[in-house]
């Protein structure tokens, strides 16, 4: 059963009693991202996907935005296309699989830089843990561009009558800089030509620093505050022993774990209203896979002034706290599990969220 009675959450809840938080949320309210849509439901980066997080109750939708090789934003979580679409069975396109250095990894298969929009549109979506998630959506629908994706979102916020909110991420900004298609300004001209995205909210997110900084410059002066004051901005933080790629590219040391500090949180609020880690590092996991104590993290951001909005909350066993696991089968679909988990970080003071399963993080921030 989908919606489990709450009886059971509020046992697994009890379970998590390790962690007391004495952190407050710095939002008035704390919001709901549709990571990728309702991906647990839905192929990724789709219209469906999207739909249903806003059905479910998502305050906000992410499109992870990559470039076509005719300088359109398209939404995928990267620019390699193999794994989320039917790439590979279109004869036509075979030639085009490839091996690119990509942020300093060695990728192959199909990229998206390489497909102008109308070839992508010839595409279709694929779920991408098909090892378990339900393919039942496989080869229904295209790949959607950010307009499509404003135009869709505005329409269903006329409909369920409130905003949604757009959390569009630019991926792999150094990379395709070099590649000549850079995808910030565009970003800030597309959110400026639609009417929707001239007043709901909007933040933008991104792993690096450079672009980020660009966009506060962009966005920071008086005018620019009265054009686009629904727009903030989210830095994301990756595993702490990694570097933003911006970084690498420059020659820096800089890593993650020294931006997670407060003298390097200080500095991410010069530019950022909001910074992104993984839920690990807000409450990371104990030896034996149990959820720990929570860090200084959200203490460290909050006394900085920057909001947390951790990644991402899953509903399948495998991608949760083993207190929160039920039976022994890393498949199953654990809407107790993760509505418990959920409640557990919302009590160390998390801002918003990020889950690929919207209605479960509904259920977790409303019925408390």
């Amino acid at each position: 059963m989908r919606h489990v009675a709450l009886i059971v959450a509020a046992a697994l809840a009890t379970q998590a009693m390790t962690v007391h938080a004495a952190e407050k949320p710095l939002a008035a309210k704390v919001l709901v991202i549709g990571h990728r849509g309702a991906s647990a439901l839905r192929p990724e980066h789709t219209l469906a996907s999207y739909g249903k997080a806003i059905a479910d109750g998502a305050d906000f939708v992410e499109p992870d935005l990559v470039m076509t090789k005719d300088g359109v934003m398209v939404a995928r979580h990267e620019n390699e296309i193999g794994g989320t679409t039917d790439v590979a069975s279109h004869p036509e396109f075979a030639a085009r699989k490839t091996t690119k250095t990509v942020d300093g990894h060695a990728i192959t298969g199909w990229f998206t830089e390489d497909f102008t929009l109308a070839e992508l549109k010839t595409l279709r979506a694929r779920e991408r843990l098909p090892q378990l998630r339900s393919t039942q959506y496989d080869g229904e629908f295209q790949i959607p561009t950010l307009d499509e994706i404003i135009d869709f979102v505005g329409a269903e916020s006329a409909v369920v009558g409130r905003p949604i909110g757009i959390i569009p991420e630019i991926k792999h900004g150094t990379y395709f800089q070099k590649l000549g298609l850079p995808l910030e300004d565009k970003l800030l001209a597309t959110l400026a030509a639609h009417s929707y995205t001239r007043r709901a909210p909007v933040e933008i997110q991104s792993f690096e620093i450079a672009n980020l900084k660009y966009l506060r410059g962009k966005l920071g002066g008086a005018q620019a505050r009265r054009e686009h004051p629904n727009i903030r901005l989210l830095q994301l933080i990756d595993d702490p022993k990694e570097q933003p790629y911006d970084v690498v590219a420059a020659g820096g040391k800089l890593d993650y774990a020294e931006m997670m500090t407060p003298a390097g949180l200080r500095q991410i609020a010069t530019y950022a209203d909001a910074i992104g880690p993984s839920t690990r590092e807000i409450i990371p996991l104990a030896a034996d896979g149990t959820l720990g104590k929570p860090s200084a993290l959200v203490h460290d951001a909050h006394a900085a002034g920057l909001e947390l909005h951790p990644y991402t909350f899953r509903p399948e066993n495998f991608f949760l706290a083993k207190n929160f696991w039920q039976g022994s089968d890393p498949k199953t679909f654990n809407a107790a599990g993760s509505v418990a988990e959920i409640r557990a970080y919302l009590d160390a003071g998390i801002d918003a969220f990020f889950t690929d399963d919207p209605a479960l993080g509904r259920e977790a921030l409303d019925k408390r």
